[in-house]
């Protein structure tokens, strides 16, 4: 589709385009054309209005883009296609596979936003939700998209504090929760959970919730079956009106809420899934992610671009890792979105699904989360399809969507992701913001606006927080906290997040460096690395988690150091070697490097429930060496 946007271009005059480098330079020099253009290609449905920036069109934060417009999201999503389309296709552990056509969408997401309406709910009233990743889900987040409220909900794993840690920062006036999941062959029920967390919400004027497990209401919720009602109109918003409202992983301190408009939100996803990952009308997208993650709220903007929507609900690697393959394989998908660890966890486990299933439909893999290595790259195009898109894409929570992802025009080079997202300038800069060359590492930058920054903070009604979390350390430029350089080929490789890079000896390394090593370590199920500051130098300290059959003894801590040494530098050889029966990670499946820092180095892990694994800080850290 990238090419018939290119050929679009020039049917229109904007310019005819060589190759993609000239393509991405004409759309961060002129961002109100290009947005224009994907307004227009992308078939937006609403009023444009005149303006399509604000000027000047190099200010951030405060640049605005289309201040006149007015569209609903929720609308752009829902009517594309026909009626007897499927939109969705939904199937999980220990359920039966479901679908639902647009047509049944349609009339779903209308009886619930009028039943909304209904319970006093109005534009900017946030509705949250503590869901599985279900078509309800779906549903309940698309109602209130119609009547202009705004979403925010999480995972059902997630503890009790953790839920309130963001929910009671919003204030919701509707709550939706599930009465339970399963996950890896087990079943939990989270009633009772769920009914304490609306005892503290105060602001919650209707529950509802979902039987997911068959279980019975708690008395006082409202059964999901029963929420229904006459229907009601797609109600018109401005661009910037409130969508989502999404969570920082809340490691180091209590949650950000990160507030995201409607129409950046839309212009971006529908730019990812049609130009850089060549979704068409009938693709099938199937992502796994939960509901705590912006990979969901990624997943769910396919149907904008009249595209199935496949949910998976459970454990990826139960009872193998091979259950996302029987899905892609029966429902013929077209792109499957996973995390690097996933990947990495299907190579040690063998499987190959080249020679055990028909994957002829998929075009396209993503990988997200973390580095993916140059190891994983190859087991892809060896093991699982060798005519696939591979792209490794990296953007976050913090812009609900990718600064550099995959394009299905350029060639996919062994540990590289692929190129900078169209409208996005995105630079690797120095530490006082110039243009690092490319093989030189540095900040990960975005040097003008784009349509999906924030909105705002929410309750951060100066602005400062806002302020502080992106540009305090580039004044006018994004900084987004990876690090990261550009290669000879016009990608970009990611090293690591920029709070956890090492830096013994005051040289920076990216914690990917140590990663893509240890990988091709059989004897090594997992391993985080971190920087511990020990008589004023920083030393490396790394922790592993064994394979089943190894043991950390002499020669196994040697072999580790040497491959290091060897594979990488003498300065990425760890001081100290520990072993833990589990790497602490975020929801997302991110190392916690800096949680595993503070614990090593003597101080309290806050937000614990925002990690899985914390009960390895339960335990006395141990000592470091002389």
């Amino acid at each position: 589709m990238l090419q018939r946007y290119r050929q679009a271009l020039a049917e229109q005059g904007a310019g005819s385009f060589a190759d993609y480098a000239s393509l991405h330079r004409w759309s961060v020099t002129e961002p109100g054309a290009f947005w224009r253009s994907i307004w227009t290609y992308c078939d937006v449905r609403g009023e444009r209005g005149a303006r399509d920036v604000t000027e000047p069109p190099d200010v951030m934060p405060g640049t605005r883009f289309f201040p006149d417009a007015q569209l609903n999201f929720a609308e752009n999503l829902i009517e594309r296609g026909s009626d007897g389309d499927i939109a969705i296709i939904a199937t999980g552990e220990g359920v039966e596979d479901r679908q639902l056509t647009r047509a049944q969408l349609r009339e779903r997401v209308d009886a619930v936003a009028g039943w909304l309406l209904q319970q006093g709910v109005e534009p900017g009233d946030r509705v949250a939700a503590v869901m599985p990743n279900l078509p309800e889900t779906m549903i309940a987040a698309l109602a209130s998209a119609k009547i202009g409220a705004v979403w925010s909900s999480c995972s059902p794993d997630f503890g009790m504090q953790g839920i309130l840690d963001r929910f009671e920062q919003i204030r919701p006036t509707v709550l939706i929760g599930v009465d339970g999941y399963r996950y890896g062959g087990k079943v939990f029920d989270i009633r009772d959970k769920l009914e304490a967390v609306r005892a503290v919400l105060t602001t919650v004027k209707r529950v509802v919730m979902v039987s997911y497990l068959g279980e019975a209401a708690v008395p006082g919720w409202i059964a999901w079956s029963d929420v229904t009602s006459g229907g009601c109109e797609y109600l018109p918003l401005p661009f910037d009106h409130p969508l989502y409202i999404l969570f920082s992983s809340g490691t180091t301190g209590q949650p950000k809420c990160i507030v995201h408009g409607a129409g950046g939100t839309l212009l971006q996803h529908l730019k990812e899934h049609q130009l850089h990952s060549d979704v068409a009308p009938g693709d099938r997208v199937l992502y796994f992610t939960t509901c705590g993650w912006m990979m969901w709220n990624w997943l769910v903007s396919a149907l904008g671009s009249a595209a199935t929507v496949v949910l998976y609900e459970g454990n990826p690697a139960y009872p193998s890792t091979d259950v996302l393959f029987d899905i892609a394989a029966r429902y013929e998908v077209t792109l499957l979105g996973v995390s690097a660890g996933w990947i990495n966890a299907a190579r040690q486990a063998g499987s190959e699904p080249v020679k055990s299933h028909d994957l002829h439909a998929l075009k396209s893999i993503c990988s997200t989360g973390s580095p993916l290595s140059p190891e994983g790259f190859a087991y892809v195009y060896s093991a699982i399809k060798p005519d696939v898109q591979l792209a490794s894409i990296s953007g976050g929570t913090d812009i609900v969507s990718c600064f550099v992802l995959g394009n299905p025009t350029l060639p996919v080079y062994e540990g590289e992701i692929q190129c900078a997202g169209l409208g996005m300038d995105v630079d690797v800069a120095d530490e006082n913001g110039c243009s690092q060359p490319t093989g030189e590492k540095g900040e990960l930058v975005c040097r003008a606006p784009f349509p999906s920054m924030p909105v705002a903070f929410w309750n951060d009604r100066d602005t400062a927080r806002y302020r502080s979390a992106y540009f305090e350390h580039f004044p006018g430029i994004w900084h987004h906290g990876d690090f990261a350089e550009k290669t000879a080929h016009g990608g970009f490789i990611i090293h690591g997040r920029s709070d956890a890079t090492l830096n013994p000896g005051g040289v920076r390394i990216g914690t990917a460096e140590l990663y893509r090593v240890l990988d091709r370590m059989p004897e090594l199920a997992d391993a985080a690395a971190i920087g511990a500051l020990v008589e004023g130098d920083v030393r490396i300290v790394l922790f592993v988690v064994l394979a089943p059959s190894a043991d950390l003894d002499a020669d196994l801590a040697q072999a580790i150091r040497r491959r290091l040494r060897s594979e990488a530098s003498p300065r990425h050889v760890p001081k100290d070697i520990f072993q833990i029966p589990a790497i602490p990670k975020t929801r997302t499946g991110k190392t916690a490097e800096l949680a595993l820092k503070t614990w090593i180095e003597g101080g309290a892990i806050r937000n614990r429930n925002a990690l899985v694994n914390a009960e390895v800080f339960d335990t006395k850290p141990p000592a470091l060496s002389p």
